[in-house]
């Protein structure tokens, strides 16, 4: 960290390298575009949501927009992905949602304290108008992703394919200290629209697929890191209401290399 416009050295170690080697960076504010899209096979939408930050929403509305303009005749599809997609703003995932629902909760959070409770509600515009979704995640797949994935789910206003997401369904709250430092503390849970906390469980994907080659394992372990691996994570509160992976119907798709966007198209065509 350090004052735009300022120079930091790093000693970068790579594979396939046989030294370390020097580099010199600038520092700079980095502004990322959270949304890329393009049309595929004239008819269908496909949108990548790195991320949400203030203004998503907006973004990808707008790219949405544009796609259908360039469509033979308006889109009859979209491919949502949001694989590796680690969350962000909560209001951002919210109106993402609200995008494509025209009704019904969208989120809620809970905690011990009154002040905790909130309910996120959809408005009554679907910018889609009702055309089907396909949302992709992953075990990267996080936080406000998983808000946008339950609540798509248990709308029913698109179809879930992919892998179990991350699990990270808990709301922290920032609380400044006199001393100029801050204290981060879980305050919330977040629930689906059908009540279900996503904590420690995460999202199960209505089609499972994998985005995996086949290639030799050479003895690495397969890294699919979930909040469920974490030493002292908050434990799931919904009991019978957590989904189970025997709660999804299980189709296990080509295993190409990132076949599911294809397969994702075959869905929306079907």
């Amino acid at each position: 960290r350090g004052e735009p416009g300022t120079e930091i050295r790093m000693l970068i170690v790579r594979e396939g390298q046989p030294e370390p080697f020097e580099i010199t960076l600038k520092r700079a504010i980095i502004r990322l575009d959270s949304v890329w899209s393009e049309l595929l096979d004239e008819r269908f939408g496909y949108a990548r949501v790195s991320q949400f930050q203030p203004g998503t929403a907006i973004e990808l509305k707008q790219q949405l927009a544009s796609l259908e303009s360039e469509s033979a005749d308006g889109l009859d599809g979209l491919v949502l992905d949001l694989r590796n997609n680690p969350g962000g703003v909560l209001n951002s995932a919210v109106a993402v949602s609200d995008l494509f629902l025209r009704q019904g909760v969208i989120v809620t959070t809970l905690g011990r304290m009154k002040d905790s409770e909130f309910t996120y509600s959809a408005t009554k515009k679907d910018i889609l108008v009702g055309a089907p979704i396909v949302v992709l995640v992953n075990s990267g797949s996080a936080s406000a992703s998983e808000i946008v994935a339950g609540a798509l789910q248990d709308h029913k206003r698109a179809v879930i394919m992919g892998e179990k997401t991350f699990g990270k369904g808990s709301v922290q709250t920032i609380l400044p200290m006199n001393n100029g430092a801050a204290l981060k503390l879980t305050t919330a849970r977040y629930y689906t629209p059908s009540d279900r906390s996503i904590q420690a469980s995460g999202i199960i994907p209505d089609i499972e697929s994998s985005n995996l080659a086949f290639t030799p394992n050479e003895g690495k372990e397969e890294l699919n890191f979930r909040e469920t691996d974490l030493k002292g994570h908050l434990e799931n509160d919904n009991g019978e209401k957590v989904m189970d992976d025997s709660a999804a119907t299980v189709n296990l798709l080509s295993r190409q290399h990132d076949d599911q966007i294809r397969q994702a198209i075959n869905l929306l065509k079907s």
